[in-house]
């Protein structure tokens, strides 16, 4: 790349952000996954490689914007770990119960092979590695960079589901992780793409209500991130359907919650800080919101 087109390439990351960094990411990890996929490969290096390219894009656009007071306040969001014993129950125990409540609901409940105690340790345990390896990484992404800005400009509501759809769009390939490319059937992988879609929109408005009364706790959606995908991993719920539902109880207490609070389901103005209000001042056509 020449010094004469990095100018102007920051300058349209500068300006377009999150179009700037889904247009770089999404299509190279939906082509190396899939290429994976296709070859019998393992996928654990195409996620891989998906963490590190969000994370370093959402760092380098982050400087490219405001420095390194802005990448201090793009980490930052992983350390506002004070969000208060009712949000910690919410984001650590919420999901597994419900899918467990779901289950019951259901009569599709398993007995646990070696009791309630060794499946609560096993979810504790799920949950600690998929934060630490994954969910961490990606909400700093799609939660510190993305829906923030996006709830900034446009609300809660709107915010969380515009997040949704490239949140969507680069988890597709994991339709074929369980059987591969050659053992999935497109039924099959047609039924598991309506459950991921039918779920985002709930994971990301949750996760939005907490980035809003947190104000930006990137910690706090990371955990419940983790929290989902440990849930439809518990061996009390083979089939692995009851989590979604869940989800969307868990998005209707919480609704529900804000409802009884006097507080709106759509904050159409949030007021979150992404960046320094010097970066602001620098660029005024910018069209989220920094002030504290």
């Amino acid at each position: 790349m020449s010094t004469l087109t990095l100018p102007r390439l920051k300058q349209v990351a500068a300006d377009r952000p999150i179009s700037t960094l889904c247009a770089v990411a999404i299509a190279p990890t939906l082509a190396l996954q899939t290429g994976l996929l296709i070859g019998g490969v393992d996928l654990f290096p195409g996620k891989l490689a998906e963490l590190v390219l969000l994370t370093g894009l959402a760092t380098l656009i982050t400087s490219w914007i405001g420095g390194r007071s802005a990448v201090r306040r793009l980490f930052g969001g992983l350390t506002k770990w004070r969000i208060g014993a009712g949000r910690w129950a919410l984001v650590l125990l919420a999901m597994p119960a419900l899918t467990v409540g779901v289950a019951a609901a259901t009569g599709t409940l398993h007995s646990p092979d070696h009791g309630w105690g060794k499946e609560a340790v096993t979810y504790l345990v799920l949950f600690a590695l998929i934060a630490l390896t994954g969910s961490l990484w990606e909400e700093t992404t799609w939660s510190g960079f993305v829906q923030l800005r996006l709830m900034n400009r446009h609300g809660l509501l709107v915010g969380s589901m515009l997040t949704a759809i490239p949140f969507g769009l680069i988890h597709l390939p994991l339709a074929f992780e369980a059987d591969g490319w050659t053992g999935t059937t497109w039924s099959e992988a047609l039924i598991n793409w309506a459950f991921l879609l039918a779920a985002l929109p709930f994971l990301r408005y949750v996760i939005g209500v907490l980035l809003v009364d947190t104000r930006g706790s990137v910690l706090a959606a990371a955990m419940l991130h983790a929290s989902f995908n440990a849930s439809g991993a518990l061996s009390v719920v083979p089939d692995g359907w009851q989590y979604v539902p869940a989800l969307v109880v868990l998005s209707v207490l919480v609704a529900v919650h804000r409802r009884l609070s006097d507080r709106s389901l759509d904050d159409t103005h949030v007021e979150v800080d992404v960046e320094p209000a010097s970066a602001m001042a620098v660029r005024p056509e910018r069209h989220f919101s920094t002030r504290k």
